[in-house]
């Protein structure tokens, strides 16, 4: 498991710009909103109080395997806009019948802004310390998990089970790119520590437009 797990470290390598991973992060939200037959539904999207997107989830193995994905976590402001993104990551083991690696797309919606916040404190385990469920295409799921799960692999939708998965901030990345205090998240998410991204801006701005009770996918794509 050791020598799976380093192996897909040193694959993320090549995703380490913190610039590159906010474009493929744009263009994973894209990819899930813009699928006619499959999309997350608007519902969903409109209630979401936090979204994270991993663009580069990789794992795979020999039937025991592991995954590790960095992405970013956007929470809803009080002004209903978007907060600036904070770098995260997610790693674990997987089982399964399962050879060589795969790259996966994944989106986690989050209904409650209380359980975005539990992954600001410390690191969780999804499915231990928040429940998690495959996201729904048509009806929601009553009651609400703490977080929806959204996989995409070869262009297609994927059921992939998270669960036993560690969520957590990613320190490193958060330092590098803000030149910060990554200690202090509450700065980070009000923009306190940004002065001007052109990446950041596209990205809450779409994730504001697609989040939006007038948007529609329909006449958009």
């Amino acid at each position: 498991m050791k020598k799976i797990l380093v192996s897909i470290l040193v694959i993320s390598l090549l995703y380490a710009d913190e610039n590159l991973l906010l474009i493929k992060a744009i263009k994973t939200l894209d990819h899930f909103i813009s699928i006619s037959q499959e999309r997350i539904p608007s519902k969903i999207l409109l209630d979401a109080q936090a979204i994270a997107i991993i663009p580069n989830l990789i794992q795979g193995g020999f039937i025991l395997g592991a995954r590790y994905g960095e992405g970013v976590l956007l929470l809803k402001d009080s002004k209903k806009g978007w907060s600036d993104p904070l770098f995260i990551r997610l790693y674990g083991g997987s089982l399964g019948w399962q050879i060589g690696f795969e790259a996966v797309e994944i989106v986690l919606i989050f209904p409650k802004k209380e359980s975005a916040l539990e992954v600001l404190k410390h690191k969780l385990v999804l499915g231990l310390d928040l429940s998690i469920a495959v996201g729904p295409i048509g009806k929601m799921k009553h009651p609400l998990p703490n977080i929806y799960s959204y996989a995409r692999t070869m262009g297609v939708f994927a059921g992939l089970a998270l669960a036993g998965s560690v969520l957590e901030v990613d320190y490193e990345a958060n330092s590098r790119f803000y030149r910060c205090d990554p200690s202090k998240i509450p700065q980070i998410l009000e923009g306190n520590c940004l002065k001007e991204n052109n990446i950041v801006t596209l990205l809450k701005q779409k994730l504001q437009r697609y989040t939006s009770s007038f948007f529609n996918p329909k006449t958009f794509f």
